[in-house]
């Protein structure tokens, strides 16, 4: 069994980290909230440290999922980073949804070093990394990917090499852009219909067994007709990652402004409070402006 880290026991972190644990795996464990790797690590070969420098330390490979570029920054090459512990030789796996030019940057700081880097953003949400059945897009040297997917395969069952440093990032952005618009189309249109007297239920059953039909909205729909907003994705997240796609979009001459109206009803539903809650919660904007709202009929 492998000498592996994780660092970010977040609602994606932590199950990924169990899975680790699961297949046998000594895993070294950080997390801001020391108590949490404690207790992770109490699921089986596991041990707390106290910076992901230690992590590194008694790690040949490391994993690591955080919130933001500037937690991935941190976490890699901050003070008491992964830098400053890892070996040469090192893999460094970033599970975070990123800016791609703040990965490639990471990369370049840890190859002086003699550390290899992937950028290894994920899919699935919460029930993915839980079951262990999420899907990595990867970014980096292939061989190093290679030598290390016995790991991700813990926490994974489908692998996209994307190409070179960054690649992995942007398919991903590329992906939960289209998944935001998904979701705003899907907010519009129920709204309109239940307004107009249209059961929610019945409107569903219409778009699952048409052309309109959708896995996000198969998965999403339940939740938001029974007014169940718990976060398997948090609204935050995706407005941040969408605003990462428009970034992206600007510097290679992309006009993508469908996107921008998705960001701005993010934004919208962040204000209104709904930024920790699922992105699915986003259908509130629409039912509060319309005095409507979608769900389950008496």
């Amino acid at each position: 069994m492998a000498k592996l880290g994780f660092i970010g026991l977040g609602i994606m972190g932590d199950p990924m980290a169990r899975n680790l644990l699961k297949a046998g795996h000594d895993v070294a464990l950080w997390s801001k909230t020391k108590g949490k790797a404690e207790a992770v690590a109490a699921e089986g070969k596991g041990k707390g440290c106290d910076t992901p420098a230690e992590v590194a330390a008694n790690s040949d490979c490391v994993f690591y999922c955080v919130g933001d570029s500037a937690m991935s920054r941190e976490t890699a090459i901050g003070k008491d980073g992964l830098i400053e512990g890892a070996k040469p030789g090192t893999v460094i796996a970033d599970c975070s949804t990123v800016s791609p030019a703040e990965s490639r940057e990471i990369g370049e700081a840890l190859a002086a070093k003699g550390i290899h880097f992937l950028d290894a953003p994920c899919t699935g949400s919460k029930p993915g990394a839980e079951g262990g059945t999420l899907t990595f897009m990867i970014g980096g040297d292939e061989k190093v990917f290679e030598s290390v997917k016995p790991y991700f395969e813990a926490m994974g069952k489908l692998f996209y090499y994307c190409g070179g440093p960054g690649m992995g990032l942007q398919a991903k952005l590329t992906q939960n852009l289209i998944l935001a618009n998904i979701m705003e189309a899907f907010n519009e249109g129920m709204v309109l219909a239940a307004k107009a007297g249209i059961a929610p239920e019945l409107m569903l059953d219409i778009l699952n067994n048409s052309a309109a039909k959708s896995g996000l909205v198969a998965f999403k729909a339940p939740y938001i007709l029974d007014r169940n907003f718990v976060t398997n994705f948090s609204t935050k997240w995706m407005h941040k990652d969408v605003s990462m796609a428009l970034d992206s979009a600007r510097a290679q001459g992309v006009p993508m402004p469908l996107t921008a109206v998705t960001q701005q009803m993010f934004q919208a539903a962040i204000a209104k409070g709904y930024g920790d809650m699922d992105f699915c919660s986003t259908v509130r904007v629409y039912e509060e402006m319309a005095g409507v709202e979608v769900k389950k009929k008496a």
